[in-house]
């Protein structure tokens, strides 16, 4: 598997590009701003985007999903509750943009534990609200990687001060969905840098014992 990271828009969002080496097929993670440097760095991997993956409706999240999807024609993946987030965007993060912030509707609502197949690609939905109701974290099994979005970052977990976001289901969702992942699961966040299950477990200060807190 081959990933590209290209860090987007004002709040610095890791946008991911994830394909197979072999058979080219691709999912692009949270385009969150920059449409043209997205689109450049498909064409530069030869890859094939199969899907936009969101893992969460976040106005920082999205600002360049309409343009990717109209360019590449694929459909858009998000968790079910956060649905009306893709139209109606956080006011906050439309004063860093020079136009509203808004995406196309979803074409497909997400579920947890659900298997996602993208030619040669599985990743399986793990649902991980708390940050946004309906923030989901994408787990590739095989090759012990976790797009984790907002929910973890390296040091640190989601902000839960915005509507819909909730402090204490954020620190159950950590516990019940990735620390019970092995320690080697790579995790890849919304913002920051990557980091793994067991060094959050041993060394996030909103984490002890390996159980939220």
């Amino acid at each position: 598997m081959e990933l590209k990271t290209l860090v987007v828009g004002p709040f610095e969002v890791n946008c991911y590009l994830y394909w197979d080496g072999a058979s080219k097929d691709a999912v692009i993670l949270d385009p969150g701003g920059d449409e043209n440097l997205i689109l450049e760095m498909v064409a530069s991997s030869g890859s094939t985007p199969r899907a936009i993956l969101l893992t969460h409706g976040h106005g920082d999240h999205i600002a360049a999903v309409g343009a990717v999807k109209e360019k590449l024609q694929i459909p858009l993946y998000v968790g079910q509750p956060d649905q009306d987030l893709l139209v109606n965007p956080s006011d906050f993060v439309s004063t860093f943009y020079s136009k509203p912030v808004h995406s196309p509707p979803a074409d497909f609502l997400v579920t947890d534990e659900q298997l996602l197949a993208f030619g040669s690609i599985a990743l399986r939905v793990l649902a991980t609200p708390g940050h946004t109701p309906g923030g989901v974290c994408y787990l590739d099994e095989r090759e012990g990687i976790l797009f984790c979005g907002d929910t973890l970052f390296y040091g640190s977990v989601g902000r839960t001060d915005l509507p819909g976001g909730s402090y204490d289901q954020l620190l159950e969702s950590i516990r019940t969905k990735i620390l019970t992942l092995p320690d080697e699961i790579v995790c890849l966040p919304g913002h920051g840098p990557k980091t793994t299950v067991g060094a959050e477990r041993n060394n996030n200060p909103f984490l002890a014992g390996g159980y939220a807190v």
